[in-house]
């Protein structure tokens, strides 16, 4: 039996390429016999450029730039011929801060604006922007500063330091988006939310990054200034079919990132998948067609998950080459009736009981791999 293991990361505990190496591990414990291949994945979240670089036959490039507050960290960026991949949580993840650091009214985009500099200036013609993990609330306005918009003092102090916004502090708009003339600027995403509202960046997302009820109304306050002084500098334009505004706040894929997308979408950016984007990539379809069983994986599988994440998009790609697929994630909500609507031949999740948890985040790799087993035990003819 060939085994085709292509899970995303396992958030907080295990890379992409740790949660497959365990689940390889696992299955072949229980089916030494049958052949696996790790095909790590991501939906442009953490892990996007590591799982790419794995695959595709490009260089690493090392950077410095500004973390979430402002702070020097470490960050790559991978360059194949002239099609550069970013991955916006390497320089404003939530997981670079401590957990009393979780303020997204000040922390900043501004790292990922650099690396997105430092790919212009190594002459990519193509910048994929991974969105996801971040731990900023800030509309890109920090990206922007990044590259030119304004000062760093007003845009790259936070999401909140943009209610006092003057057309003035986006002085530059257009020649950063001069600067992107001829390169095609894609946003990788999971998220198709748009920038404010009920569904935006700032309701949504917001608590997730350590807001409060009231800094989230607040924030959504000071993004909503900010993407009225924008359309002030630069008025929308018109969809030639309709003459209506198409206005960058409600494009899909607005919201992600904490508003990382709107900056992106003001400079031209279109949005594809995440999931999609590195399926593509690293030619899923072709393995796909080698495989009897497909197992993949994540942290959490919630009703999020139904909505661009990995384990659904190695689905779709599963089912039309015809092969089953089976998840084992950390933890699952989903009901059966959900989990087969979305493709899925059976569901397995690590902790299956409140009590487990404990023992899971003590060893995730172990107890991964052990339930792997199990799972290859039912779904392996060579399963003992």
């Amino acid at each position: 039996m060939y085994v085709l293991i292509a899970p995303d990361c396992f958030t907080g505990t295990l890379t992409a390429g740790q949660a497959a190496a365990a689940m390889a591990d696992g299955w072949l414990r229980a089916a030494p016999h049958d052949s696996v291949e790790l095909v790590p994945l991501s939906d442009g979240g953490p892990g996007f450029v590591e799982v790419l670089a794995a695959d595709l036959d490009g260089a690493v490039h090392a950077l410095v730039v500004s973390d979430p507050l402002g702070r020097p960290t470490p960050a790559t960026l991978l360059l194949v011929g002239d099609v550069a991949y970013i991955e916006c949580a390497q320089a404003a993840g939530l997981h670079l801060l401590a957990a009393e650091e979780r303020d997204p009214t000040r922390t900043t985009t501004f790292g990922v604006g650099e690396l997105v500099g430092a790919a212009l200036d190594l002459g990519a013609r193509r910048i994929v922007v991974g969105l996801g993990g971040s731990g900023t609330n800030d509309a890109g306005a920090g990206l922007l500063a990044a590259l030119g918009v304004g000062s760093r003092e007003r845009l790259g102090a936070g999401g909140l330091a943009l209610s006092g916004t003057t057309a003035d502090d986006l002085a530059g708009l257009d020649e950063a988006r001069a600067r992107f003339r001829g390169v095609d600027l894609v946003i990788a995403s999971d998220v198709d939310s748009p920038l404010l509202g009920l569904k935006g960046a700032s309701a949504v997302f917001g608590p997730q990054k350590g807001a409060s009820e009231e800094q989230a109304q607040a924030l959504e306050s000071a993004l909503g200034h900010f993407a009225s002084m924008v359309s002030r500098v630069r008025p929308p334009a018109k969809d030639l079919l309709t003459g209506a505004a198409i206005r960058p706040e409600r494009e899909p894929g607005a919201g992600a990132a904490g508003g990382l997308g709107y900056a992106l979408h003001l400079l031209g950016a279109r949005r594809v998948s995440g999931i999609e984007a590195v399926l593509e990539a690293v030619g899923f379809e072709r393995h796909v067609a080698q495989a009897d069983l497909v197992v993949t994986g994540e942290g959490s599988l919630d009703w999020q998950s139904l909505h661009g994440k990995v384990v659904v998009g190695v689905a779709d790609a599963a089912a039309r080459g015809g092969v089953p697929v089976v998840a084992v994630p950390g933890r699952s909500e989903l009901g059966r009736r959900d989990a087969m609507a979305a493709g899925l031949a059976g569901v397995y999740p690590v902790v299956e009981r409140p009590e487990q948890l404990e023992d899971a985040l003590a060893n995730p790799s172990e107890t991964l791999a052990a339930r792997v087993a199990r799972v290859a035990q039912t779904w392996s003819p060579a399963g003992s």
